[in-house]
């Protein structure tokens, strides 16, 4: 893997879209499996089974790709400043794959600017990962004066984040490795310190909470 020091925005770019895949492996997978089934059973009721196999898979991965396409790419249908809803909707669809997950949303702003949402989806999804155990994940922003303030915290009986992980949303290059994983946070500590801001965290067995300040 390239060294941060050196890493240009392609190899970001890479390592994003390798992020992407590998989040997608799997309800594709299932699709092409739930399919194949599908073409030999004759039974009724395994037939359906297929078809909620397939229904099921199909809504995780439109989930997911609505999800990375504003949390890593351009966006480019959203304009400077985006909908609460629509973040709080791609969360959504996320933990709705993760039954054991319950999440809460503490958003009073009604727009909140580009950066921060990509900011504050990519938390999010740390959080969510970080749930190996399920629990609660609780999230929270607002924009005030210029300034937009989001906290993420994720509890519950175990809660786990790579060392590489959270050196990367620390902005430690010295302690991070850049991979698939730690991608994203990368990106996003990039992007809070452009916009004059900083994200921090304090981790426990059961307790992961992450906050991020940005000028926007």
């Amino acid at each position: 893997m390239p060294s941060s020091a050196d890493l240009n925005e392609t190899e970001l770019a890479s390592l994003l879209c390798s992020r992407l895949c590998h989040d997608l492996l799997s309800p594709i997978g299932a699709m092409n499996n739930g399919l194949e089934l599908l073409a030999d059973e004759t039974d009724p009721e395994m037939r359906a089974r297929c078809v909620e196999l397939l229904t099921d898979s199909a809504r995780a991965s439109a989930n997911k790709l609505k999800f990375f396409r504003l949390a890593f790419g351009a966006a480019g249908g959203f304009g400077d400043k985006v909908d609460v809803s629509e973040p709080r909707q791609l969360i959504e669809g996320l933990v709705a794959d993760k039954p054991r997950v319950e999440m809460q949303w503490h958003v009073p702003s009604a727009m909140l600017a580009k950066p921060a949402v990509k900011v504050l989806l990519n938390l999010a999804l740390v959080g969510l990962d970080g749930l190996v155990r399920g629990g609660q994940l609780i999230i929270a922003a607002e924009e005030q004066d210029g300034t937009c303030e989001i906290a993420v915290n994720a509890t519950g009986p175990k809660v786990v984040i790579d060392e590489s992980l959270a050196a990367a949303l620390q902005g430690d290059i010295a302690n991070m490795v850049l991979s698939p994983r730690t991608a994203p946070a990368f990106m996003i500590e990039r992007i809070a310190r452009a916009h004059g801001g900083t994200i921090q965290l304090a981790a426990a067995p059961e307790s992961l909470v992450i906050g991020a300040m940005l000028r926007v």
